[in-house]
């Protein structure tokens, strides 16, 4: 059975999770009502997706 010989040190159990950071998420704006939204999603104010209206507005 494996069994590590020495403890991993702070430094390098760190350097191991580097890459385990967190991204934001990008926000692209409406070209039909300027409201914040995801890329390549519909518009959740509007409803519009490409210049059409693909959902019904939500009130």
């Amino acid at each position: 059975m494996a069994v590590p010989k020495r403890k991993t040190s702070p430094s390098r159990r760190n350097m191991r999770r580097s890459h385990h950071a967190l991204t934001a998420t990008n926000i692209a704006e409406c070209s039909n009502c300027g409201e914040q939204k995801r890329p390549h999603h519909v518009c959740g104010k509007c409803g519009h997706y490409d210049g059409r209206e693909v959902v019904a507005a939500s009130a």
